[in-house]
């Protein structure tokens, strides 16, 4: 509740802006001049894919192509479908001045409780940067208002982690990442971390605990998944920097690192399958079947591990508690994709935006005419029987894809047969995966109008 209060005590003081924000007005406009987007970060709250920060790129041509920081808040309406390009309909009427924080490589917690997104970490430039170093960046969905707080807490900001949140506890995670010069004014060269921040919604309290091992990394995934008595956070990929100095070797996918939120405890397992090649930022979201006898993991594309530069168009699927990698969808010829977001929505689809081509035209666009989003179906059961698909607003039930049934047994509805890896690495998560969580009701630790309040 102190949390709370000194959050609204900050937010009363605010001058109110004016929605459109005349203080953007140097940059093209996000809807009808867009041309690509990559580096942002994205949260979904209320039946709305939230989009922050990042690099975007605007149009038209004939005047220069103009790469920016994006200083716009956008957001998906998850709730339609635009009839014309079968994407949710985007819209840039959020208040965000030139003044307020835009970073790149950063996370975006959304709360739904509360009402909040927290804009952690990230690279900035400027002002942005000194803002970027001392805390946290709050909007406030009620309000419709930014405000910035001094974090009393001694953590060091951190690019390219890799972020998760858990709704049903509260919380925020954010695993490793790059400091550099771009989230710590004065720092010489760059090095990761390897610790992992936990940050609790409904007291404001940040803590840093270690991460699965004595090694910095950043650049890889972490998704949450409801196993075990209270959860799971799962990690994988990107880069090991094993000197901390900025050099980099990739993790390899066939490495899983499982974090039960219960004991606290990091727990490495090795995977079978169809193992991907290392990678570096690429993104990922979680779903499960019905009775939670599998939890699948939708990994798309990313950069590759130096000296190997090529990037990838693929899709695989890390299947839990099987621990088994499925390649559900790769292109061809391929048209390689990096520092995109995804997030799962009603556990039936996966919205992709934005991305860098590196082997695309530089003075391409990215479908343009619905903003650089692309949508998995993650069940394959939309009336397209399709990978890549329309977004269908009103697709609630998940069916485990046929390519994964064939792997771990069961139906479209779950009921996997094959409940365990080739051979336990440590036994302890066999026991966690037999169990579901049950989580206790969240309740707001402020006054939230009601739809029809004022």
């Amino acid at each position: 509740m102190l949390f709370s209060a000194l959050v609204f005590l900050v937010l009363s003081t605010l001058i109110s802006c004016d929605g459109n924000d005349r203080g953007r007005g140097w940059q093209g406009d996000p809807l009808s001049s867009f041309c690509r987007r990559f580096g942002h970060s994205t949260s979904v709250v209320d039946h709305k894919l939230y989009i922050n920060g990042g690099i975007v790129n605007y149009s038209p041509q004939s005047n220069g192509m103009l790469t920016i920081t994006d200083r716009y808040l956008l957001y998906n309406d998850l709730t339609t479908m635009n009839s014309a390009n079968g994407m949710p309909q985007l819209y840039s009427n959020l208040t965000k001045n030139r003044t307020d924080l835009s970073v790149t490589g950063g996370a975006l917690w959304g709360d739904s409780v509360n009402k909040f997104l927290y804009q952690f970490g990230g690279e900035s430039s400027g002002k942005d940067l000194v803002t970027a170093a001392d805390g946290l960046s709050i909007y406030d969905l009620v309000l419709n208002r930014w405000n910035h707080t001094k974090a009393p807490w001694s953590i060091r900001q951190t690019s390219w982690g890799a972020s998760a949140v858990a709704e049903e506890r509260g919380e925020g995670y954010y695993l490793g990442g790059w400091i550099n010069n771009g989230t710590n004014p004065g720092f010489v060269g760059q090095q990761a971390t390897p610790g992992l921040i936990r940050f609790d919604f409904n007291t404001g309290k940040m803590t840093n605990t270690s991460g699965p091992d004595m090694n910095a990394r950043a650049e890889g995934v972490l998704v949450f998944i409801p196993a075990s008595d209270n959860g799971m956070l799962i990690h994988f990929g990107g880069i090991i920097d094993q000197f901390r100095n900025g050099t980099m070797v990739g993790s390899p996918m066939n490495t899983i690192w499982v974090y039960d939120l219960i004991t606290s405890k990091w727990i490495s397992q090795n995977a079978s399958g169809d193992i991907p090649d290392m990678r570096r930022r690429f993104c990922a979201g979680a779903t499960w079947a019905n009775d939670h006898s599998s939890y699948n993991i939708y990994l798309y594309g990313g950069l590759g591990i130096p000296p190997n530069g090529a990037g990838f168009d693929d899709v695989y699927i890390l299947s839990l508690p099987s621990f088994t990698w499925v390649k559900w969808w790769s292109n061809s010829p391929s048209n390689p994709r990096h520092s995109m977001s995804c997030n799962v929505i009603n556990r039936t689809q996966m919205i992709v935006i934005g991305g860098q081509l590196p082997d695309a035209d530089p003075t391409s666009c990215d479908l343009p005419n619905i903003w650089g989003t692309r949508n998995l179906n993650l069940g394959k059961n939309g009336p397209g029987d399709s990978v890549w698909d329309l977004y269908y607003p009103n697709l609630t039930e998940y069916h485990v894809p046929s390519e994964v049934i064939a792997k771990i047994g069961g139906g479209p509805s779950g009921g996997a047969t094959l409940q365990k890896p080739l051979n336990w690495d440590n036994r302890d998560l066999g026991a966690y995966f037999s169990r579901i969580p049950h989580f206790a009701s969240r309740t707001a630790t402020r006054v939230i109008p009601s739809a029809t309040g004022t």
